[in-house]
């Protein structure tokens, strides 16, 4: 019996044959359609590192801008070797395996609290994470015996949500972040983190956990988050986490550590 071979040590795209490096491109440009604009957007490909770009699509967008999709083979290989992945550390459990966790680690119900900040009025990420009727055919965090869930919606201010968790004695600030423009999400839970850090001196501050589809889980420790989780997380990831992290390796807190402000 063959045993399979493992990656290879480094990749490139495969478009029409293996490792040819075809790509496909797609960008606008602020200047009307017409011959300059199409030999700027192949003066680009090239530049961007790619060998005999083709224009396979040119359209005007109003009378100032340009789309073009551009298809071409890339030079670059990427190593294996040093691409960083943010592996997951813990299990995942069923709905059932993390009441009895967070049961046994706490003695108490895990409080959760989540919000879209700032601007952001995109609440189907937080929705997806949080309410009982979940994603993708798993149920939301609101389903869990062991937790406790306050879904304070959309366009929350970043000072109201702290607040609410000094009020609630949350044990985990959940964020669901879509709006991107100009790096809005990252500077709203950089925010975030600074005030939780600031309302829970001196006591232990509640995990913050961010999702949102243009985050990079390596970011948690750049952010002042405990995790990130991208595209594609489900409830059951969040639920994992939430019970490995405060009922496996945090010991439940004393009275003091909880009280109110």
């Amino acid at each position: 019996m063959n045993t399979p071979a493992g990656p290879p040590p480094a990749v490139r795209p495969y478009g029409d044959t293996t490792d040819d490096g075809m790509v496909q491109l797609s960008f606008t440009l602020p200047l009307p359609h017409g011959p300059l604009a199409e030999a700027a957007a192949l003066r680009l490909a090239r530049l961007m590192g790619m060998e005999r770009p083709l224009l396979v699509h040119a359209r005007p967008v109003g009378e100032e801008f340009a789309f073009f999709v551009v298809y071409g083979a890339v030079v670059h290989r990427v190593d294996l070797d040093t691409v960083d992945v943010v592996e997951r550390e813990y299990p995942l459990l069923s709905a059932q395996e993390v009441d009895d966790h967070v049961h046994e680690g706490l003695g108490r119900a895990l409080v959760v609290v989540g919000a879209c900040i700032g601007t952001d009025a995109h609440t189907v990420g937080i929705d997806a994470i949080l309410n009982i009727k979940g994603f993708a055919g798993q149920k939301g965090l609101e389903y869990y015996h062991a937790m406790r869930v306050v879904n304070l919606g959309a366009q929350v201010a970043v000072a109201d949500l702290v607040r609410r968790a000094v009020v609630e004695r949350a044990d985990a600030v959940l964020v669901s972040q879509a709006v991107t423009q100009r790096d809005a999400h990252l500077t709203n839970v950089r925010e975030l983190s600074a005030e939780l850090d600031a309302a829970f001196t001196g006591r232990r501050r509640p995990l913050l956990v961010v999702g949102g589809p243009r985050f990079d889980p390596a970011m948690a420790a750049e952010l002042g988050a405990d995790r990130v989780f991208g595209r594609g997380t489900t409830p059951d990831d969040v639920a994992s986490y939430l019970a490995h992290a405060l009922a496996g390796e945090r010991a439940a807190p004393a009275a003091d550590d909880r009280s109110t402000v």
